[in-house]
């Protein structure tokens, strides 16, 4: 293939899409004319690559091409800021926008298990019912099993097991939601059982405050994240039963896919929780200061939510996975 016959065959062409592609703003036509241009630009470097690999003529091309790919397909937004957009604006979205669910949960839940606790407490019948005298003792006297739990296991392991645990009840709760919402309502009810018979115990036993001063660093942040699973997994149910406008199916992708974003969140949620648990919650600090380290998390996270959540919502944000992922939807008769 003789190049300069080539080049000179072509050169208006290549030329043509060079200005396009300096042109800020293009019309429907020239936008119609830069993919043609760089479509025949992809095809004459192919060419050139097997006939004629001149180096000059292939290096400036490719840089023409690279560059009509890139106005063509868009720009590649980087990984690292994808995950500052959504920690920054998704997630808290997300939570912010499931508030109506997840915090009327919380409240019932722990009315629910306050009166349970109540009543084991104070009733020697009930705690019969639960365990023996010598197990219950064996839990509740000072050095006992609930004491000794949180310092069983090396720090490390024991934050990646609990980490573990939680992340599989909150995705259980999440995406088991799905099913009308019943099992995330058998979860929550295991879950307040556990916490009323804890407390109900070491209440009998006069050591109440020993009871709060152990789970309070950690419980706080994993119980709002155990919420915020549950809270959310009970609107995807809802949204089976009664989709609103939209139909079911365009429906649950909408609510799955916020349900995604808040599970990948939680998961840090809970890693932070998991790590109080395993390094605050047993250590040597007097009761006021892990008590306080759990206050101070949980109210970060609170922030967190109801201060960036609901600024991001006012900004258009609903916590939804980015259009250009979700595909078009179909109009839809309301």
């Amino acid at each position: 293939m003789d190049v300069d016959l080539f080049v000179a065959a072509h050169r208006a062409e290549w030329a043509r899409l060079d200005r396009l592609l300096a042109t800020r703003r293009l019309t429907g036509p020239e936008a119609d004319e830069l993919v043609t241009l760089y479509q025949r630009a992809a095809t004459h470097l192919s060419v050139v690559r097997s006939s004629a690999p001149d180096p000059a003529l292939l290096s400036w091309l490719s840089s023409l091409v690279t560059r009509a790919r890139s106005a063509v397909t868009g720009s590649h937004t980087p990984a690292w800021r994808e995950i500052g957009l959504f920690f920054a604006r998704r997630f808290p979205a997300a939570v912010y926008t499931s508030a109506r669910w997840w915090v009327p949960t919380a409240l019932v839940t722990i009315v629910v298990s306050g009166l349970l606790g109540v009543w084991i407490a104070t009733d020697s019948r009930v705690q019969a019912s639960i365990a023996a005298p010598e197990a219950i003792r064996a839990l509740t006297e000072p050095g006992g099993r609930f004491e000794t739990y949180y310092s069983s296991n090396p720090a490390t392991s024991f934050a990646a097991q609990v980490w573990t645990n939680n992340a599989w009840v909150a995705a259980m709760c999440l995406f088991f939601g799905v099913l009308l919402g019943i099992p995330v309502l058998i979860a929550l009810w295991q879950n307040a059982l556990n916490v009323a018979v804890s407390a109900g115990l070491m209440a009998a036993a006069g050591r109440l405050d020993v009871f709060f001063g152990l789970i309070t660093p950690h419980g706080l942040l994993e119980l709002t994240a155990v919420f915020v699973a549950a809270g959310t997994g009970l609107r995807l149910g809802w949204t089976v039963i009664q989709p609103g406008r939209r139909s079911r199916s365009a429906a649950l992708a909408r609510e799955g896919r916020s349900a995604a974003g808040i599970a990948l969140g939680l998961v840090c949620v809970l890693l932070v929780s998991g790590m109080i648990e395993a390094f605050v919650t047993p250590s040597g600090l007097p009761t006021w200061g892990r008590i306080a380290i759990g206050v101070a998390a949980e109210v970060l996270f609170l922030v967190y939510v109801f201060v960036f959540g609901r600024r991001a919502v006012r900004a258009g944000i609903t916590g939804d996975a980015d259009s250009r992922d979700t595909g078009d939807l179909r109009p839809e008769a309301g």
